[in-house]
């Protein structure tokens, strides 16, 4: 099939037509040629560069039958996620493209949404999203995890994941904030203890040192999160946290000021 004409193959496949007439536009002229080539010869014959997509997507459907096709295919996947703008900014937030969609603040519909169109990475959040088309209109958290990441928007970040502004990465105790709000929290503590074993193993070793349990929590700024979110994770602890004296009459001092008057 690398000499058949690409329209006639677009119409075998019952998919949208391919735009460039002619017996000569075949998969041959373009599978030798590097995702720069291709783009380039795309535009010379009048094409948006979003037309490589369907390109692929033809050749793709091609695989079963004739193999050429998939060195191709490869490259062109592998180029156009190195050039995906939103991959680019996770990893300068610092945040990893394999995270769970599962542990994120998006709404329960979002979560639906991307359930359906099997999602389960923000890795794979960003690659769909790169490749929607531009009058695509999306609303609700989709929107604002586009937004956030496209514009690198800490504030916007924080509120749909586990992200600290002014730090990079991922982190434990704002998973655990956000996980008291899921309808699943139990199921949702779990599974982030898990993904941030590293930083619960952080936290154990501090606790068997004799530090102190709730000051890991006042990063979150609220002192009724901090409790909730403590409460949750408590029972995942291998280490129990030590009781805190609080003198009669006297209130536990927490959040930020709390901390300092504790040391």
């Amino acid at each position: 099939m690398v000499d058949t004409a690409l329209s006639s193959l677009a119409q075998n496949l019952d998919g949208p037509d391919w735009p460039i007439k002619g017996k000569d536009e075949t998969p041959s002229v373009y599978i030798d040629l590097t995702f720069a080539e291709v783009l380039e010869l795309l535009q010379i014959k009048g094409q948006s560069p979003e037309r490589i997509d369907q390109l692929a997507g033809l050749l793709r459907e091609t695989l079963a039958f004739d193999s050429p096709f998939g060195d191709m295919v490869a490259q062109t996947e592998v180029a156009a996620a190195r050039d995906n703008p939103l991959l680019k900014n996770l990893a300068k937030l610092g945040i990893p493209e394999n995270f769970p969609i599962t542990l994120t603040a998006l709404e329960p519909s979002t979560l639906e949404f991307c359930k359906l169109e099997q999602l389960a990475t923000l890795g794979e959040f960003a690659v769909f999203a790169q490749g929607m088309a531009q009058n695509v209109i999306v609303g609700g958290d989709f929107r604002k995890l586009l937004n956030a990441l496209s514009h690198v928007d800490e504030a916007a970040v924080a509120e749909v994941m586990p992200f600290r502004r002014g730090q990079k990465g991922l982190h434990l105790v704002e998973a655990m904030a956000q996980a008291v709000w899921a309808p699943d929290a139990a199921v949702r503590a779990e599974v982030a203890t898990t993904w941030f074993r590293d930083e619960l193993a952080a936290m154990e070793k501090d606790l068997a040192g004799g530090g102190s349990y709730a000051r890991h929590f006042v990063v979150l700024g609220d002192a009724a999160l901090e409790k909730r979110a403590a409460d949750l994770l408590r029972p995942h602890l291998r280490v129990g946290p030590a009781k805190e004296a609080v003198a009669p009459g006297e209130k536990k001092k927490s959040g930020f000021f709390g901390w300092l008057f504790k040391q």
